[in-house]
């Protein structure tokens, strides 16, 4: 028991979360996770970061959540055909 409490330790850090929830994928248009709203450079340098730039895009993340629901056509657009 005593191995698992030293291990709680080293992952419990005091820095913000990632926003990733493992569904990774790049939306095509607005080249952005559609899991976690970050684009591929937040991705990729996250762990590099400074506290206070992962809390700005943290921040910015609910506004970007409308740009990937656009509509892109769906039955209307089909049968407009």
């Amino acid at each position: 028991m005593a191995d698992k409490t030293e291990k709680d330790k080293v992952w419990k850090r005091n820095e913000i979360e990632s926003p990733c929830i493992q569904i990774c994928v790049i939306h095509p248009e607005e080249r952005i996770c559609t899991g976690c709203l970050r684009s591929i450079d937040e991705i990729t340098s996250w762990s590099k970061m400074s506290p206070e730039a992962r809390t700005a895009v943290m921040d910015d993340l609910p506004a970007r959540a409308p740009l990937l629901r656009k509509r892109r056509g769906g039955r209307a657009a089909r049968t407009a055909r």
